[in-house]
Formats: C-alpha cells, structure tokens, sequence
C-alpha cells in the first residue's frame, strides 16, 4: 500500500479544501507535506496546525505567524513544486500562476495532478512533452477529464473515435438568447449542480469552462479537436465518456463531488474505500442530454478554433476570457460582452503557430492589456 506525498498549491480554495477532506478521509494513503494559498494567511495557518506540513507559501509576505517555514511568491510555489519529499504536486491555482511550479514539478521528477486549466489551456504541449522527457504522469483533477482518464485506463488514442465531454449548461441552459442581455452577476454565480469559485462559475455559465476544458483534453489525451465533443448532462452524474472506434462507449459515473476525481489522482492505479457517497440509481430516475446552444454561448465555437489554431492563441483565448469575467464580476460589462470581448481579442491577435514558452506569455500579457481597452471601449 503506497502513501502518497502531497504539496498542495491552493489550498484554501474549493479544490484545496476537497483535496484536504481526502487527505483526512484516507490517511494511510496521502499525507500533506507542502500547503500554498493566495492571501488568505488566516485559513492557511489553520491548515499547517492540523496538517503539519514543513513548507507553506503566500502570494505576498505576511505577519501571520503560520506554524511553519512561510515562503512566497511564485519562487515560493516552485519550491513547494520542488519539496524532496513530494512526489505528487497538486495545482488548483485560478489562471495563469501554475505553469512555471507544474514545469518546476515536472524537471524535479514528480507527478502532477492538474485542476487548474490555463497550464494545460496556455502550454499543453510544453507540458506533456516535458511529462514523457521526464517520466512524469500528468493527473487530471477536473472531474470531466478524470472520468475521461478513467475510461482510456490502459487503451491507446488511436482507438478512440470521440471524447464527449458533458456539461451541465449552467444556470442558463433554458434562458432565451434575448435575455441574456440582462442577466445580472447574483444569477450567474448561482450554478444549479457545482458549489465553485466565482471565476470558474462564470465560465460555466458562459460556457467557456468546457471551452477550456476541450483545449485541455486535446492535450491530456492526444486527440485531435475534431475527437473533442461537448453534451449537456443537466445532472452532473455521468462525468464525461469516451466513445471508441467499435462504437463502444463508457462512462464514468459517480456523485457531485470533487473528492472523487481528487482521490483517484492520489491513489492512482488503486482504488481505495471512502466515506463518499454512493449513487442510487432508482434516486436518480433518470439522466438526460440535449445539444450545446452553440449560437447562443459561442465559447465551445471559440475554443474550438483556438484548439485548432494552437500556438499563441489558446493563450490569448484564455487571457481575454480572465479579464472579461474580472470586468463582469465588478459590474463593468454586460455578460454577453465576456464572449464578444473574447472574439475581439482573438480576431486582433497575431498569431504564432509554433511557438516557445516566452512567446505565450508574451501573447498572454498582450491579451489581458487588448481585452481591457476593448472592454473599457465598449466596442
């Protein structure tokens, strides 16, 4: 029986925090030996007295005395990546500050799992192709891509004619297009399956999270775009599937909670008890899908040709999204400029269609400062 040793990178968050109640659910299988938080210093101090790991870090220095050594920073997050005694780095950091510690990861040797989407969004090839060099497994967390990775187990891409990724169409799956003008911040941050953070629960209303999220499993997976497709599953019970080249799929099915996907990483190739509930089928009475309103939420459309497009422009796409949805979060854009400002930013780039690691985050920052003059514009 293998223990897993974990450094955490966001670990007051909703994924740090579920990552934390699998850590307590299964302790002869993962101990906590490296912690990161953004500011909240109050509830990271919280953390290391009941987990005792021997490094935390901050995004900024603090007063607050942590219990343990206290780095921060982003050299911080990379020494956290690099701890010895780690050999699996979690990343649940929103946006962009999680590439450089998963390649730091990565060059030390160690497993990364991966619940945030821009590193693979941003440089999905740089970061698989330094998986294979190095020998390293890229874990995904994401519960779409977990239920994926589970249903590939030990099978090939070559033998997979469509990854189906489901979503569950947000809280606006039934709104019609003309009132979506309207819609205001109290009803986009209220998902009707998932209890998330407010960046990543604007992205489901909009429908860029599975965007996202088809970037992501183009990489995870080796597949094309074009194997990469999108149902709405209102229920959030089927995770994703995987249809193969006989016309075989499967599933993976489970209940709403993000500590299923987040313990399979840890325990991967095992599968342990918990105390995670079960399903009930006759519950349930009944799963149900319908088509993408793809006219009406652009953001499948968009992603779908920066996927194609590769280079700098899945890294624009994603840049534009974070500004738009900061500027919605603040009241200062309508929802639907969040894809229209997007769109923009993505029509004005130049694009690179082989590009390195300092061409991304050059396109990265030149998209966050055109995504603000667009939106400040109101063009």
């Amino acid at each position: 029986m293998r223990k897993r040793r974990v450094v955490i990178l966001g670990s007051t968050g909703s994924i740090g925090e579920s990552a934390l109640k699998v850590a307590r659910d299964i302790p002869e299988r993962m101990e906590v030996v490296g912690l990161a938080a953004g500011k909240n210093a109050a509830r990271l101090a919280e953390q290391v007295r009941e987990f005792r790991p021997r490094l935390a870090s901050l995004a900024e220095p603090s007063e607050v005395e942590v219990g343990c050594e206290l780095l921060h920073g982003e050299e911080g997050l990379c020494e956290l990546a690099r701890m010895p005694e780690a050999d699996l780095v979690l990343i649940a950091i929103v946006g962009t500050a999680g590439l450089r510690p998963a390649l730091a990861a990565i060059e030390c040797g160690k497993d990364i799992a991966v619940a945030s989407k821009e590193i693979l969004v941003m440089a999905g090839e740089a970061v698989m192709t330094a998986a294979r060099e190095h020998g390293v497994q890229v874990l995904p967390v994401d519960s779409e891509h977990n239920a994926i990775f589970q249903c590939l187990e030990g099978r090939s891409s070559e033998q997979v004619r469509r990854i189906i990724l489901t979503a569950s169409g947000g809280p606006f799956r039934t709104l019609p297009a003309a009132e979506l003008e309207n819609v205001t911040l109290e009803q986009a941050l209220k998902h009707p399956t998932w209890t998330m953070g407010a960046k990543i629960t604007i992205d489901s209303a909009t429908l860029f999270n599975k965007g996202l999220e088809m970037i992501e499993a183009r990489w995870l997976f080796d597949v094309e775009m074009s194997r990469v497709d999108v149902i709405v599953h209102p229920q959030s019970i089927v995770h994703s599937m995987v249809e193969f080249a006989d016309n075989s799929i499967l599933a993976q099915l489970s209940a709403t909670d993000m500590c299923f996907p987040i313990q399979y990483a840890v325990t991967w190739p095992e599968r342990v008890p918990n105390r995670l509930p079960p399903l009930n089928f006759a519950t349930l009475g009944q799963l149900t899908f319908e088509e993408p309103r793809r006219a009406d939420f652009p953001a499948l459309d968009l992603a779908r040709w920066a996927g194609e497009a590769g280079g700098t422009l899945p890294a624009v796409l994603n840049a534009a999204n974070e500004v738009a949805v900061a500027a919605f979060l603040e009241r200062r854009c309508a929802f639907p400029t969040i894809w229209r400002a997007v769109e923009r930013v993505m029509r004005d780039h130049a694009h690179i269609p082989h590009a390195s690691l300092e061409e991304i985050l050059g396109a990265d920052a030149w998209a966050r400062v055109r995504a603000t003059e667009v939106i400040e514009s109101g063009k």
